[in-house]
């Protein structure tokens, strides 16, 4: 029998991974010992696991460069019209081995680093993380980047450099523990500070309204340093830039007006001013109105916007000569795109820029404005909306406030013009509430200033129009579309699941990483016994190498053959982790109660965050360990039944789990969750959903086929007809004895019998104030995974259902997304021609 081949030489065979050329691994030989001796270790005699890592990966970005130059000055010489992603999140996770995926230059590296006597995955593993979002959103921007890079737009994302991203979450004795992430501490290989284009941004002060216009005077100035990081397409020779600003304070801050003695004081006052990109805001769909969020927003706007601006008016490689003055021509070369409210300050920014600065005439200046900008919204969860206090407006950004008056002032004569009489209509539509603390919508300002507004899955744009924005909708119809978000293939399956690519590749060739629709050419192989077999190898191996990975970090042994039942994402109460811990308790009552039965074995993960504010997800979390040591304890249940709770989920983590996942778990209450891109991952990477009909989940069914997701539970119309007759949770915790068992067990310590009362919160907000409905749909979801376990009991039906899934995944690449807004939002056209890579003649 032949011997099993390496994990090295099985990687060589990888074709998806790039080729692995002699000239190419000796030239990433000499790189890579060039970059270890004259860079990093200079006076030191022995290399660190870090040197190693630092070395590949300014081997790997020299490759990069030279592309990165080549695409700016491709697009000076075009002179496209330009994108601009304004986020404050961009969740890119790690960036090494996705530039060598994009590069096709995988395959060598692990050669060079081979013949070099290295690991090229342990020098990976040193890698931080960028850490800069919370979820979705940030992720989203992160996979956008990627896709509008791949189809060749002159796009850039823009936010902010956070010294601090998103905790690292630690568990301990049960209980999240936040840890600062201290990400830069040892340098990040991939950016580049840009001090050339450092701009200085305005605070606080006072307006003073002159004949010739208004000046913003007695203002407090902050610098904005640029850090760019390349952003390779998809093996097209393009790299696209991420500008992320940091804030500096400038030499003479507080200086100007010290007293004696008082020069230490004014340079320890520096980091005021710099403390505005120092952290991550850790809140996910959850609205907090601190002064220093509202200044992150502004700073990102008004920095990106000045950066546009030169940018239009010096269209020449490496000239500063303005050449464009016209600003007419504005909207015909630059598209602004703001990624939920978060940057909604570029609409009055941009007006204030062009009336005060410009000295354009209002309406002009806000047909300009309008036609620039989109909007993205992506929650209709009441507590997520921004609704800033006007007298924090009035403190901050002076003249800012005058102009979203005057921006509301002439939309009200507009509504008051289309709807005449309808006063409780202008209150609803004002962008500034009245009553008790008045508040600016930013939700309505984007709106009323962009020229098109999208939800982000089709269930979301519909109850957009039907319900929060329907006066909107309304009044300006055409303004509203859906963009139904989308993943990068790229990273989420040729980089995390190499070997599901190339079982893949094997059948329809390796097209389908730029058009995914390709995918649907599987379909002729759902009965084919050799690709049913492949498949379900690659799963099995990936749950191997997922389990060792438990094994190693998390000290838990795990039946690497039971059904791996994941659910990873934000803690929140509308994702309903919760109606998981119902499940979780109900099979293990049933188990008990009959241990001699065949019972499908599970091994139940949940990851995710809870913000740090947020007691109630906090206590979620130490719900599902409170269960865990339970149920893991037990003998009688053995090792059909695991609970793991994943600490720290982050994309490092995600990209290690998805591959291993067999049921991946999407069950938000009905019309709660906007889209969901997880749902997508785990589908393209061969799990089966459960879920409800909400969300992206509603299309995945439709791309899928209905009977190949195992869908559960009210529908949108449902919830709204309970919400009408009154949700009472006591009448489910009477009428179903599993349940009742279940909650008795929870509020009666069974699962904290050291503390019977700990969960006291959580059985009282399940029983009275439940918000998302847990009980409503409890029965359903409980037979529904009966139905899951049956199947799973039968490996190759369970496969056929992966084929159809990842069949039918095609949609659900960010590149139809982008696509769509390329051609729908920003008019522009996308296009997967190489431009020639620097080496070309």
């Amino acid at each position: 029998m032949s011997k099993p081949l390496s994990d090295h030489d099985r990687k060589k065979q990888i074709s998806v991974r790039g080729l692995a050329g002699v000239e190419n691994v000796t030239e990433l030989k000499s790189s890579f010992n060039r970059h270890l001796h004259f860079t990093l270790v200079k006076d030191r005699i022995v290399a660190t696991k870090r040197d190693y890592y630092f070395a590949l990966a300014n081997t790997v970005r020299d490759h990069l460069v030279g592309r990165w130059i080549r695409t700016q000055q491709h697009y000076y010489d075009k002179d496209p019209k330009r994108v601009y992603y304004i986020s404050l999140e961009f969740y890119m996770g790690r960036t090494l081995q996705n530039t060598m995926v994009n590069l096709a230059l995988e395959n060598a590296c692990d050669e060079a680093t081979y013949q070099l006597g290295l690991d090229m995955e342990e020098l990976q593993e040193m890698e931080e993380d960028a850490g800069l979002g919370n979820g979705g959103l940030g992720r989203l921007a992160a996979c956008f980047l990627d896709s509008m890079a791949s189809l060749g737009l002159a796009a850039y994302g823009y936010g902010i450099r956070y010294e601090f991203g998103i905790f690292n979450q630690k568990i301990v004795n049960g209980w999240q523990v936040e840890e600062a992430d201290d990400w830069l501490r040892f340098g990040n290989p991939w950016e580049k500070a840009r001090p050339e284009y450092m701009r200085p941004v305005k605070f606080y002060g006072r307006t003073e309204h002159h004949p010739d216009g208004v000046k913003w005077v007695d203002t407090q100035v902050v610098l904005a340093l640029p850090y760019d990081t390349p952003i390779p397409g998809y093996r097209n020779n393009i790299v696209n830039t991420m500008r992320l600003w940091s804030a500096k304070a400038p030499c003479d801050f507080n200086l100007k007006d010290f007293n004696v003695g008082g020069y230490i004081q004014a340079v320890l006052d520096r980091n005021l001013a710099e403390n505005i990109s120092r952290v991550l805001y850790p809140n996910d769909n959850f609205f907090e109105g601190k002064e220093l969020r509202l200044k992150q927003e502004y700073f990102v706007v008004s920095a990106t916007l000045q950066d546009i601006i030169r940018r239009f008016k010096v269209s020449k490689f490496g000239s500063r000569e303005v050449v464009r003055t016209d600003f007419n021509k504005l909207p015909d070369k630059v598209a602004i795109q703001l990624n939920d409210t978060h940057p909604a300050m570029a609409i009055p920014e941009l007006m204030r820029v062009l009336v005060d600065e410009e000295e354009l005439d209002w309406d002009k200046a806000w047909d300009i404005c309008v036609r620039t900008c989109a909007y993205t919204n992506h929650t209709v969860l009441p507590e997520a909306l921004e609704r800033w206090p006007i007298d924090l407006f009035a403190h901050l950004l002076p003249r800012h406030l005058e102009i979203i008056y005057e921006i509301n002032r002439r939309h009200l004569e507009n509504v008051a013009a289309r709807f005449p009489g309808d006063h409780e209509r202008l209150c609803r539509m004002s962008l500034v509430e009245e009553g008790g603390q008045k508040r600016v919508n930013m939700a309505h300002l984007c709106i009323v200033g962009s020229h098109a507004v999208n939800g982000v899955a089709q269930i979301h744009s519909d109850i957009l129009t039907a319900t929060i924005f329907k006066d909107f909708y309304e009044m300006d119809p055409h303004k509203f579309q859906n963009k139904t978000n989308g993943i990068t293939p790229r990273r989420w399956l040729v980089m995390c699941n190499p070997g599901l690519a190339e079982v893949i590749a094997e059948r329809i060739g390796e097209d389908f990483i730029r058009d995914l629709d390709q995918l649907k050419g599987l379909l002729k192989y759902v009965n084919d016994e050799a690709f049913i077999r492949d498949i379900a190898k690659v799963k099995q191996e990936n749950k191997l190498k997922f389990a060792a990975h438990l094994e190693e970090h998390y000290k838990v042994k795990i039946n690497p053959n039971s059904m791996f039942d994941i659910q990873v994402k934000r803690i929140h109460e509308y994702k309903r982790q919760l109606l998981n811990c119902l499940h979780m308790i109900t099979y293990y009552n049933r188990i008990k109660k009959e241990p001699n039965k065949q019972w499908t074995p599970r091994t139940v993960m949940i990851g995710g965050k809870a913000a740090p504010g947020y007691h109630t997800a906090k206590m979620i979390i130490r719900m599902i360990t409170a269960i865990g040591e339970v149920i893991n304890n037990d003998p009688v249940v053995g090792d059909r039944l695991k609970v793991i709770f994943l600490e720290n989920y982050r994309v490092t983590l995600a990209e290690k789990a998805i591959p291993a996942a067999d049921l991946s778990q999407q069950i938000s209450t009905a019309g709660t969750e906007a889209s969901g891109t997880g749902n997508m991952k785990f589908m393209l990477n061969g799990a089966l959903t459960i879920g409800t009909m909400d969300g992206a989940n509603v299309e995945m069914a439709e791309e899928a086929g209905d009977g190949n997701l195992f869908i559960f539970g009210m529908r949108v119309d449902d919830v709204t007809a309970l919400d009408k007759k009154g949700y009472h949770a006591v009448d489910y915790y009477n009428r179903l004895p599993e349940l009742k068992q279940a909650m008795d067990q929870i509020s009666t310590g069974f699962f904290s019998p050291k503390q019977p009362d700990l969960f006291k919160e959580i059985v009282d907000m399940l029983m009275h104030h439940d918000r998302f409905k847990v009980f409503a749909d409890y029965e359903d979801y409980i037979k529904c995974q009966e139905q899951v376990n049956e199947l799973y009991k039968n490996p190759k039906e369970w496969t056929k259902k992966v084929i159809y899934n990842i069949a039918g995944s095609g949609k659900f690449s960010s590149d139809r997304t982008i696509s769509q807004y390329a051609r729908e939002i920003w008019g522009v056209e996308p296009t997967l021609e190489k431009i020639p890579a620097p080496d070309d003649i």
